[in-house]
Formats: structure tokens, sequence, C-alpha cells
């Protein structure tokens, strides 16, 4: 719903004083939104750099006319290259992003929703399918990489979720049970019986 895809059947969704009700994913995008899902944005036949030259094109700064696009071809290749570097992808700028491990490609999806300026993150369960050590690297990616913007993130791994949030939400069975800082989340004793495994018998 917050990217547009999905029009909520109740409430508003409001960004920057913009009802993003039935807009639809584009003007969500205008609006400085990114997102990641569990399924890979990237162009599989593309290289990584070319993915995020992609993303940098239709970032608010580059977005113009396609016939002047390639007079800003020197803006964009930086803005792709400082990313390339911020989500540790230099050794595979060259390399598909079907050739990509898993780890890798969920780092690229992120550096694309980066370079496309988004200030906004939707992060769909960035550290799902991952080991204990690669979430970690994620999360620490993810905060390395998002200083000065907001981030939205789903997660069921709850050391990823402590790690990182500064504000959480956690819904069963789709409604809300608790909202705050994390300490307050971690000893919420729903959230315990819930989510950490304790309270039953």
């Amino acid at each position: 719903m917050i990217a547009g895809a999905t029009r909520p059947t109740r409430g508003r969704v409001v960004l920057h004083g913009v009802d993003l009700r039935g807009r639809g994913p584009v003007v969500a995008s205008r609006l400085g939104i990114g997102r990641s899902f569990q399924q890979t944005s990237a162009f599989a036949r593309l290289t990584v750099f070319d993915n995020l030259r992609c993303a940098a094109l239709h970032a608010p700064a580059e977005r113009r006319r396609w016939w002047n696009r390639l007079r800003e071809s020197a803006s964009v290749d930086l803005a792709a290259a400082r990313v390339l570097h911020d989500i540790g992808l230099d050794a595979r700028r060259g390399a598909l992003a079907a050739e990509l491990s898993y780890a890798e490609q969920r780092a690229l999806d992120l550096g694309i929703a980066l370079a496309s300026g988004a200030r906004t993150l939707l992060l769909d369960e960035p550290t799902a399918g991952m080991s204990r050590e690669q979430a970690a690297r994620m999360i620490a990616l993810i905060r390395a990489t998002t200083q000065g913007r907001t981030v939205l993130m789903i997660e069921h791994d709850m050391d990823a979720v402590f790690g990182f949030a500064e504000r959480i939400t956690v819904l069963v069975r789709g409604a809300v049970v608790a909202t705050g800082a994390p300490d307050a989340i971690r000893a919420d004793s729903r959230v315990r019986a819930a989510y950490l495994g304790e309270g039953r018998a």
C-alpha cells in the first residue's frame, strides 16, 4: 500500500502531504519511495553496475527527457559507482546479476533502491534465507547505507529487528499488539509469547 501497488480498503497513506491511495508505484517512486521485496528487482542479464545505472537514471536529480540523459552520463556513472562501493560489490561490478550469490543479490537490490534516490525505503524481510552471519552483515550494511533515510522493514528475524530498529510495531495474525522502542517490545509479554518463544508450557 505504501509503495502504491495496493489500494487500502480503509484509511489513508500520506507522504509529504500527498495521499498515495490509487496513485500507483510510479507516483510513489517519484515521491522518493524505494522498495526491496523478497523477490529481487534486479535485471538478471544486466551487470551489477548497469543495474545501478538504470536506477540512478531515474533518481530525482536525473529525471529528465531521454535525449538529455546522455549529457548526464558522467553524473549517473558517479552515482552508480558510489552506491556500488557502499554496498560492497566493487569486485562484482562487471558480473551479471544472475551470477551473484543470494546475499549479493539482496545487497544489489538494496543498492538499486539507494541509487534511485529514495529517501523512504521499504524493506521486505531483507535477511530471509540467510545464515546468522550473513544476516548480521546485511543489517550492518542497511544501517551503514541508510543514514538520514526513513526505513520501514518487515522482518521475522527478531535478532535483526532488535539490532536495527529504533521503533518496532508487532503484528500477530494481522492485528497490532505492541508498538514502541526495542527495549519495551522485548519486555512485552505478548511479544515474548508470540515471537520469542516464552510464556508457553
